[in-house]
């Protein structure tokens, strides 16, 4: 069994019912969070996970918006470890740039709790890995797969496949379609895909959200990708624009044009269980 939880599904645009961009995997001994958007562990923690327990931290890209709250899944990992804990940290190429960045940025914090805390005498220990391609992740009972997708100009970035007992899901971040994407979601049991609503978007006057169209799939190009690719059940996240209360049968309608398989749509932490 995996379990797939939707911890964020808004978008750059902040949201006082959507979270930024999160989703929790867990399958077997492995918690996976891939993504950090803001009030991340907010939400991971209505769903009874700290951020002690997460097995990995799997970064699609970096944009800000899927990383905002990683300085506070580090912070947090930190204090909540009592004893010497490390947080693996996967993501493409320059994720460690940013990581180095983030434990800069928190140097005087730590400093201050150290020296406050006579029973915390270590400093956050990150281990960062960058990869676009292969295995990045092996417990015995899970296994993680990397590929590359395409959101250029936002190059290199990635999607991840997560197997554990015969069952698969792939999170396919910030893409547009695409074939390594199409062979890494190859015969997987759900496929979380974000998703724009290109019909709206490129009637908005406004050319910098027009823009977002370049580099997004629409719900019709997530829902192809998933009928191409075999897979049993299509979950859509990260709305944009937001999902507004009512509309889930419509984004849902607009996916079962191209997709006969199961489709998911939800609010933050809708779970789905494969």
């Amino acid at each position: 069994m995996i379990q797939i939880v939707l911890l964020g599904t808004g978008n750059p645009l902040p949201d006082p019912n959507r979270a930024g961009p999160a989703t929790l995997v867990r399958a077997g001994s492995a918690t996976l969070l891939i993504d950090c958007g803001r009030g991340v562990l907010q939400r991971a923690a209505a769903v009874g996970v700290g951020a002690a327990a997460l097995t990995a931290v799997l970064v699609t890209h970096l944009h800000s918006d899927h990383i905002t709250d990683l300085n506070d899944v580090i912070t947090t990992q930190w204090i909540m470890s009592f004893a010497p804990a490390t947080l693996r940290v996967v993501g493409p190429p320059r994720t460690s740039d940013v990581v180095t960045g983030i434990l800069a940025s928190l140097a005087p914090d730590v400093a201050y709790r150290i020296a406050h805390h006579d029973d915390l005498t270590w400093e956050p220990d990150v281990e960062v890995s960058e990869h676009t391609d292969g295995v990045v992740l092996d417990t015995g009972d899970v296994r993680v797969l990397v590929a590359p997708t395409d959101h250029r100009p936002v190059h290199p970035t990635n999607a991840y496949r997560i197997e554990h007992d015969g069952q698969s899901v792939v999170l396919a971040g910030d893409t547009v379609p695409c074939e390594s994407l199409d062979r890494l979601c190859a015969g997987a049991d759900a496929l979380v895909h974000t998703v724009i609503r290109d019909d709206l978007i490129r009637n908005v006057p406004l050319q910098r959200l027009r823009d977002v169209c370049d580099y997004h799939s629409s719900v019709a190009d997530a829902a192809r990708t998933a009928a191409r690719a075999g897979v049993t059940t299509l979950v859509l996240t990260h709305y944009v624009p937001a999902l507004a209360p009512g509309d889930h049968d419509q984004w849902r309608a607009l996916a079962a044009e191209h997709f006969d398989g199961r489709i998911e749509v939800g609010d933050d932490l809708h779970t789905i269980t494969i």
